[in-house]
């Protein structure tokens, strides 16, 4: 996968020298904030900084998504950023080590797996405030990481998107022609994991609403056994995983796997019809516009907002390490809007799933995952 780097650029880019195997960090300084206004006074020196996973921050998912709260917040402020893309989980150790050397003042590193070392690097650098997407910092493997305890300079940044995983299954159920849903994950990792248990739940209970027997394909919540494609990159492995799932009969496909999860978009454009999916962690409709026919709705979480609030807080010396949570109430995760499909879905299952979000959040409806974030 072709990796790029962004940087805004108003007064020059002054590339940093670090020996990380991954792409190069780069770093830039804004003259002003939005909309031309100048930035407060200390502006200038502050730095906001990120590292993305392996997958990069043109993911169309996860990575570019959280990349957006970086942007944001700079473009709001007029503050300094650096960057680092990982190539492959080998990088972040580096990159990591490179954000600090950059003399960042606020880090966000992306993803489950940075978890360890930006334990490590936090409990090093203690005047650094990081963030963390998808990692409970307060569970870090204390032995493995080799810390008395976990660092008290880190956010972790969490989403309960069983939640909204929820209705996305009881959506696909509904919709479905065949009477069969697929899903697949890039790994076996919590963060996907809570995806596919909270599809899997929203089918079940169709099923029980309804008296049907829609199966899902491609996930066991009771096993926690399923189909995976092993990382978040490669496409060919999720478009035949993807087309594994429709040769069984699966005609709405729930990709949690990444710029891979892409592969699965592909089989399911190239059906002529016959398939759709939904989309995971930004709505695909705005990232993947060239899907946007297929997709039914996106399974969204907030890492911009809550990204931006990290360095925003930061910023402001307000910075404050309690774990966010996402959820439907606070609209940290939620469904997108259904765009192409709006006028094809029924209205009768679109008030339907307005009314189990409200049990949801009510506590109605339970959510079983063992993969919610703990800290709620």
């Amino acid at each position: 996968m072709t990796k790029y780097l962004r940087g805004l650029a108003v007064l020059g880019v002054l590339a940093l020298v670090v020996t990380a195997c991954g792409s190069r960090p780069t770093e830039s300084n804004e003259a002003e904030g939005s909309g031309g206004e100048k930035p407060a006074a200390d502006a200038k020196d502050f730095r906001a900084c990120m590292v993305s996973d392996s997958g990069g921050f043109d993911d169309k998912s996860f990575n570019q998504t959280s990349y957006k709260g970086l942007q944001d917040a700079v473009s709001e402020y007029g503050i300094a950023e650096s960057t680092a893309e990982s190539d492959s989980d080998g990088d972040y150790p580096e990159n990591i080590s490179g954000m600090v050397n950059a003399k960042c003042n606020a880090i966000i590193t992306v993803g489950f797996k940075l978890g360890n070392q930006t334990a490590i690097a936090a409990a090093e650098n203690p005047d650094v405030k990081f963030g963390i997407v998808d990692f409970d910092i307060n569970a870090v493997d204390l032995e493995e990481v080799k810390l008395d305890k976990a660092p008290t300079n880190v956010k972790s940044l969490l989403f309960d998107t069983a939640q909204s995983s929820f209705l996305a299954g009881y959506l696909a159920a509904g919709m479905s022609q065949t009477g069969k849903v697929g899903t697949f994950g890039g790994l076996p990792i919590p963060t996907v994991t809570i995806f596919m248990d909270g599809f899997s739940e929203g089918v079940a209970y169709y099923n029980e609403q309804k008296g049907k027997d829609v199966q899902l394909l491609g996930w066991n919540d009771k096993t926690q056994k399923g189909l995976f494609t092993n990382d978040f990159e490669n496409k060919g492995m999720g478009r035949n995983t993807a087309t594994n799932l429709i040769s069984q009969g699966a005609d709405i496909i729930f990709p949690v796997a990444g710029p891979a999860g892409l592969g699965g978009l592909q089989a399911a454009k190239a059906s002529g019809g016959k398939v759709n999916a939904i989309w995971v962690d930004t709505d695909g409709c705005k990232s993947a516009a060239e899907y946007c026919s297929v997709l039914l709705t996106s399974v969204y979480k907030g890492m911009d907002v809550a990204v931006k609030n990290v360095i925003t807080t930061t910023y402001e010396d307000k910075f404050d390490n309690t774990p966010y949570v996402g959820t439907l109430e606070n609209k940290g995760t939620g469904l997108s809007p259904y765009h192409e499909w709006d006028s094809k879905i029924p209205a009768e299952l679109k008030a339907e799933i307005e009314e189990i979000e409200q049990q949801i959040i009510d506590g109605t409806i339970p959510i079983e995952s063992k993969a919610v974030p703990q800290t709620q």
